[in-house]
């Protein structure tokens, strides 16, 4: 679908510069940046104080607000606090908060005082969460009464400030409330490199344990462009990004984005339900909608949503975390009322190929759409070399031209995913004549279930800690409404014999130790896992039988 009253795609290209960019981000014009000052304090200057920065419904359905000047003066106390514990530039400060008023003033807070944020998702269980802290160095988490269990038992455990104050199972922690009566942070916050992280991310892959993101500041511009660009953010929108914070995209462009645009952003606390999602749609007027493929599925199944358009106000829809298919993106544009864009990218390098509502390019179904201004894309060959439309190949960023990339490499160097200029996605693409790309499959075992990407590695250590797991296999299993499911092939040691009792215990281990998304809602015991002369897992061979499988089962 093309809009013939957009500024073109290649019109915009021709007049792009990075540096009018981070001219927008910045009022101070030094070369030096801070997340706090390109988010809340220029807003400020600007007289723009009383623009709501977040509207926030809770669990039991009441309604919240954060202007951008109350954000400004909450994360001065915090910030006073985090100095007066000898937090600074450089510090590792984790939260693990719902989507709540007190996650976004932690956020501010943090980059107020040149600190580094860490995301940690509610879902986490102390297996995910321990390994998280203990790689950071972690110098302080933020949580509540709810999540504060998960960090019982750690190897390490920082000092914790929690919303709700302590308790006797943990008197030494500090209290949020207490926090917040600190005398305001009085010095300027301070102007870092652009090269100085702001985030401190993980990212799951096929091999070992999560690797680290550390997004520096100069990040933020990727980001803006991608909410300017992509999700065509404007001023008076009133924007909804369902993704949790506790991950890159909700992080990303639920938080940074929109506030770095100036932009009013929505969180709903409760999980998600169709109806609960109408609902706060149309109480809160939403104009603009951001969410995983999975929920656009699960909206669509409701059967609630088929004549929506009708009384919501939505102008624009965005899907980022696997490809849209015809049925969905159909349904969105007649039902919902809008348009609906794909959007690529990665935690690594935010939002780099999207099909951008503000711009006029080619506009498939089922691709990524085009380079978004400031990258260059290529598709490469095994040997590196770049290929022509029509190929498959591994999609890269060309470095070299592009400025508007920031990925500097894992934390800790746990993998070169560098060569010859060129940083390699992972991901097998098609680039089309007309300059959009697509998907041509994945050259990994990275699973996508309801657009959470999970590492295979991750569930099978998890598994393999149940005394009757002698050997364990993940791959994602296609399914109609998560996209995938993970399934755990396990081989049992001698003595212990097949059960879907055994399946279930196991389920819930792996649920109550990793992470309550990433856990094998299919299990199936086998004999013996395929695997190389070398013995290497052949996963390939069992994502095929688990095709099978769902498709004999449809």
């Amino acid at each position: 679908m093309t809009a013939t009253s957009l500024p073109s795609y290649s019109d915009y290209l021709d007049t792009f510069s990075i540096g009018e960019v981070v001219a927008k981000l910045d009022d101070h014009q030094d070369g030096q940046l801070n997340a706090f000052e390109a988010c809340c304090g220029r807003h400020v200057r600007a007289g723009r104080g009383d623009m709501l920065a977040l509207v926030q419904e809770d669990a039991d359905g009441a309604t919240h607000t954060l202007s951008y000047a109350e954000l400004d003066q909450q994360s001065a106390k915090l910030a006073g606090w985090f100095q007066a514990q000898g937090l600074g530039e450089g510090d590792r400060i984790a939260c693990m908060l719902p989507r709540s008023l007190p996650l976004m003033v932690a956020v501010l807070a943090t980059w107020r005082i040149g600190a580094v944020y860490q995301p940690l998702f509610t879902a986490f269980g102390p297996d995910a969460v321990d390994y998280r802290l203990g790689r950071a160095d972690t110098r302080l988490v933020v949580t509540d009464h709810a999540n504060r269990y998960k960090f019982d038992g750690l190897s390490q455990c920082p000092p914790m400030l929690v919303v709700g104050g302590a308790t006797s199972e943990h008197p030494d922690d500090h209290d949020w409330q207490a926090a917040l009566t600190q005398t305001s942070m009085s010095n300027e916050p301070p102007r870092l490199s652009p090269e100085k992280p702001f985030l401190q991310m993980f990212t799951s892959g096929t091999v070992g344990k999560p690797k680290g993101v550390a997004v520096p500041l100069s990040g933020m511009t990727a980001f803006a462009l991608y909410m300017e660009l992509a999700v065509d953010l404007r001023e008076e929108d009133r924007f909804w990004n369902m993704a949790d914070p506790g991950w890159a995209y909700g992080l990303y462009y639920a938080i940074a984005g929109p506030l770095l645009l100036g932009g009013t952003t929505h969180f709903c606390e409760a999980g998600f339900t169709a109806e609960g999602a109408l609902d706060f749609m149309k109480r809160h007027h939403i104009t603009n909608f951001a969410a995983a493929p999975t929920a656009y599925r699960l909206m669509k199944a409701s059967g609630l949503f088929d004549d929506a358009h009708q009384t919501l106000e939505l102008r624009a829809a965005s899907s980022a975390g696997e490809p849209l298919n015809t049925e969905v993106v159909t349904w969105v544009e007649k039902s919902l009322g809008c348009s609906v864009m794909d959007h690529y990218g990665q935690t690594e390098t935010g939002m780099t190929c999207n099909n951008h509502h503000a711009l006029d390019h080619p506009k498939h179904v089922g691709a990524m759409g085009v380079p978004m201004p400031g990258y260059r894309l290529a598709i490469l060959d095994a040997e590196y070399n770049e290929l022509p439309p029509g190929e498959p190949g591994v999609l890269a960023v060309d470095i070299e031209k592009s400025p508007a990339h920031f990925f500097q490499g894992y934390t800790w160097q746990e993998k070169d995913p560098f060569v010859k200029g060129y940083y390699l996605t992972g991901d097998v693409v098609v680039r089309n004549d007309d300059g959009s790309f697509q998907f041509a499959g994945r050259d990994d075992d990275i699973i996508t279930t309801s657009g959470y990407r999970v590492g295979p590695t991750d569930v099978e250590n998890s598994v393999m800690t149940h005394p009757a797991v002698a050997e364990s296999a993940a791959v994602g299993q296609p399914d109609d409404i998560r996209g995938e499911v993970i399934k755990s092939y396990i081989v049992l040691r001698d003595g212990y014999d097949a059960s879907e009792a055994l399946a279930d215990e196991i389920r819930q281990q792996v649920r109550d130790r990793l992470s309550t998304h990433a856990f094998p809602r299919v299990i199936e015991f086998v004999d013996e896992l395929p695997k190389t002369p070398s013995g290497k897992i052949q996963r390939f061979k069992l994502r095929a039988q688990a095709a099978e499988d769902a498709s004999a089962h449809q």
